[in-house]
């Protein structure tokens, strides 16, 4: 089959196209072929991380496609199913293996390439509200990068499941549109605005319960200030650095902030199985009924996977980049 993978660890320009052999599913496994695999920045921090060993991975983590072969006990994962799901390995390409708990049954007016939308930030947004944010009905959350795959979808959950109260940050006029169409209620321009300033003056004092951080670093004492009493901070990305001057923890103890750092993909099979069932009881319907919706931004070839990373180091997009790997 063909599959990307890198010549060695570096930019875009070491993305190659190789040729592997078909995987094989093992026990509870699917074999899936794939109709469209998302782009995600673990993508690009994989590519260029030089400690990569040979022989070089096939790049990416979530596909949506068709089931061809089941090894699982799951009578509703038959060949001929249309999935979407975090792989085991392998994304580009035109197989990949994924666990049959972690696979996500698609609803038959669901198109493959809206599912490839659905796996990794619908799945961390679910899983940072509301499984670690603990998020409740007509609470405050501030959610950060509101126009990146994950803020778009945190954003129509946060609406439509908790009826919260939706503040975002974005750096363009564009994005802050985009986000308050998807439902958000306070847009703040993080390049032009001090976002704590108006986090709390929207507030009355009160703050954000929950923050979704993508950044790190350059947010970290605005963020402090930002936070409500009792709130949970879910760290979640380092876009802005890992390296934080004059840390004062006094405001966590006055606060009672709880900070968690998380990641999806080093969580077990069994955390991201029970994830993936949660998510489909409780999510899927508002898919089906339409109330919420993958928001992809460009949809690339399989032969322009270079391009797909070239956008998102760039952060040209509002929701997700895709690659089309197969005509579905």
């Amino acid at each position: 089959m063909n599959a990307w993978s890198v010549q060695k660890p570096g930019g875009s320009e070491q993305l190659t196209l190789v040729k592997r052999q078909v995987p094989t599913a093992e026990n509870g496994e699917l074999l899936v072929e794939v109709s469209y695999a998302g782009i995600n920045r673990l993508d690009i921090l994989t590519r260029e991380n030089p400690a990569m060993k040979k022989p070089y991975p096939i790049l990416g983590v979530e596909v949506s496609g068709v089931v061809k072969a089941n090894h699982s006990d799951n009578p509703s994962l038959e060949p001929g199913t249309k999935v979407a799901g975090l792989v085991k390995k392998d994304a580009y390409a035109e197989y990949a293996i994924i666990p049959a708990g972690r696979a996500i049954i698609l609803p038959k007016e669901m198109s493959l390439k809206d599912g490839a939308a659905i796996p990794e930030v619908f799945l961390t947004a679910y899983q940072t509200m509301y499984w670690l944010g603990k998020l409740q009905e007509e609470e405050t959350i501030l959610i950060h990068a509101g126009a990146s795959g994950v803020g778009t979808a945190a954003i129509q959950m946060a609406r439509k499941i908790s009826d919260a109260r939706i503040i975002v940050t974005a750096g363009s006029q564009e994005k802050l549109d985009f986000c308050r169409e998807l439902g958000a209620d306070v847009t703040i321009n993080y390049k032009k605005e001090n976002f704590d300033e108006i986090v709390q003056k929207e507030t009355d004092g009160h703050g954000a319960d929950v923050i979704l951080d993508f950044i790190g670093a350059t947010y970290w004492h605005k963020n402090v200030n930002s936070a409500a009493v009792d709130a949970r901070w879910i760290f979640i990305g380092t876009l802005g650095g890992v390296e934080v001057e004059h840390v004062d923890l006094s405001a966590f103890l006055g606060k009672r902030i709880s900070f968690i750092g998380t990641g999806l993909s080093p969580r077990s099979d069994d955390y991201k199985a029970a994830l993936a069932a949660d998510f489909q009881k409780t999510v899927i319907p508002y898919f089906q009924a339409g109330k919420i919706k993958p928001i992809i931004h460009q949809t690339y070839a399989f032969a322009d996977v270079a391009k797909a990373h070239q956008a998102m180091e760039n952060s040209e997009n509002i929701g997700k980049l895709l690659i089309k790997v197969k005509d579905a």
